[in-house]
């Protein structure tokens, strides 16, 4: 990363930010809009794996009545340009927002607005990216039949609906269906549709797509896209985090590079955090046996041959056979995926005993601690599969499959962290966090946390301009763990040291 042009990390180019009015021009009647940079106190911008759009604020300090005099009414267009001051301020590093270089962003509404003092005021413009605004606009009422990302490639470019100009990247899908789509939103169309789709991978497993936008484009793909590639190997880690406030060893000793040489401060200024939480872990026991993360029972009832089916969901027997963000086969491009370990054992929790077996239950043996009934058929539109475009039996399995693949991302392992603004990263990208533990850091021979550091997906990101400074706050999920945990050999009596023995009642005393 060439850095001759910074000053410090943070650094950040932002020559202009221009609104246009309905007319398309500003209050001197300049093509190019109203320069409102100087006003601005904060600016921020939205993008996440959950959200289909990019979205964005601007606080605005008012001394000129620009609100009243452009005017603005929700209907305006802001453009601009934010790059990292780097020598190669290329397409990866810069978040355009142009009419010329990339797609200019549309304000929605305006709020906030108070009087700061005789002459000024306070208001915040909020903006997104055209799509946002179009999917309020138009319904999507059609029949789709063939490949999932085909029907959501069609609803994305089509003029009649999404009638997008950007780029789409998308993952190819193993499974074709016919889906009626009942005019409902394009975003919502394309949700539909995402629940639907299983990815052309690997190893052929695996339920349900995102879709969401970033300052590249957007994204149709599956969470194991995220983490690994097509053929099995680990995605490329495009930057690694540390929370240490300067670049020095355990012992106070300045860390050198390969070449013996001090490392550049810049660079490393980059990959210090500032400050970090965990906002959720996945040792809530309680919430994930509840939603069916671990155990899951799927009643499936087929309404053309009047038949119901029963199929149960085992965390710990599904979880390889889709691939996660930690594993087992390293961090570089030329590792191979082999294993990844789950963020939970399959100690026993309890005396039930699995059926057929003389082991005692562990979380995931617990089939009914959600149970979901799904209807489905065959021949619904002519063809003999069921709600997945797939053999109809098969619902119930994939059904659960789904769900436990969703709440192992929401209910998961979520870390928040402030880092240096780096325009290069979006949603969506593996990043490495490495945060040490707390006791014994002296003498510590792996003194990283063997859990919780490892590989993330950026789940979220807030650009924030504030002053002289960008920075972003990135919001990281994992469904893995890069150490395992171990196997428990013993019984739960042994683990809870009593011996199972009947609870006896006991009459209340009154005297």
């Amino acid at each position: 990363m060439a850095n001759k042009n910074l000053e410090f990390a943070g650094d950040y180019d932002l020559q202009y930010v221009y609104i246009s009015n309905h007319k398309g021009q500003g209050r001197t009647h300049s093509l190019r809009g109203e320069n409102i940079t100087q006003m601005i106190v904060e600016l921020n911008i939205y993008e996440g794996i959950y959200k289909s759009s990019i979205t964005g604020s601007m606080v605005i300090a008012d001394t000129t009545n620009l609100i009243g005099n452009l005017p603005i009414q929700g209907t305006e267009r802001i453009f601009f340009k934010l790059n990292n001051k780097l020598t190669n301020n290329s397409y990866a590093n810069t978040l355009d927002f142009t009419e010329k270089g990339g797609h200019p962003l549309h304000v929605y509404k305006v709020t906030d607005r108070k009087q700061l003092n005789d002459t000024t005021q306070q208001y915040t413009i909020h903006f997104a990216s055209r799509e946002f605004v179009r999917n309020q606009r138009v319904k999507v009422s059609e029949c789709f039949s063939g490949r999932i990302d085909e029907a959501v490639y069609s609803i994305f470019q089509r003029p009649e609906y999404l009638d997008s100009k950007k780029k789409l990247y998308f993952q190819k899908s193993r499974n074709q269906d016919k889906v009626v789509v009942p005019n409902v939103t394009p975003f919502d169309a394309i949700q539909m549709l995402s629940k639907r789709a299983m990815p052309d991978s690997f190893r052929d497993s695996g339920v349900g797509y995102l879709f969401f936008e970033t300052p590249r484009g957007f994204h149709f793909r599956s969470w194991e896209s995220l983490c690994i590639g097509k053929n099995g190997k680990p995605r490329e880690i495009k930057q690694k985090f540390r929370y240490v406030q300067v670049p020095v060893d355990r012992f106070g000793h300045e860390v050198l590079d390969e070449k013996g040489q001090p490392l550049d401060k810049v660079v490393e200024g980059y990959r210090n955090v500032e400050s970090y939480e965990f906002k959720n872990n996945f040792h809530d026991v309680a919430a994930n046996t509840a939603l069916g993360t671990y155990a899951h029972t799927v009643i499936t009832h087929n309404i053309f041959d009047k038949s119901y089916k029963k199929d149960k969901y085992h965390y710990h027997n599904s979880f390889q056979s889709t691939g996660h963000v930690d594993n087992n086969g390293g961090y570089g491009n030329t590792a191979t995926y082999t294993t990844s370990n789950p963020m939970i054992v399959e100690t026993p929790v309890d005396y039930d005993v699995v059926d057929g077996d003389t082991r005692q239950k562990g979380v995931s043996d617990f089939a009914e601690s959600r149970i979901s009934v799904m209807p489905t058929t065959q021949y619904l539109h002519n063809e003999d599969t069921g709600s997945y475009g797939v053999d109809v039996a098969r619902d119930g399995v994939l059904e659960g499959e789904r769900i436990s693949l969703t709440n192992q991302l929401a209910a998961g392992t979520r870390l928040q962290m402030t880092v240096k603004g780096q325009a290069w990263l979006q949603a969506g990208d593996l990043i490495q966090f490495d945060v040490q533990t707390v006791e014994n850091r002296d003498n510590a021979r792996s003194p990283l946390d063997p859990q919780l550091s490892g590989r993330y997906v950026i789940s979220s990101i807030r650009h924030r301009i504030a002053g002289d400074q960008y920075r972003q706050v990135l919001e990281c999920i994992k469904d893995s763990s890069p150490k395992p945990y171990g196997i428990g050999r013993k019984s739960y009596a042994e683990i809870a040291g009593e011996e199972k023995s009947p609870s006896t009642p006991s009459d209340i005393d009154y005297t």
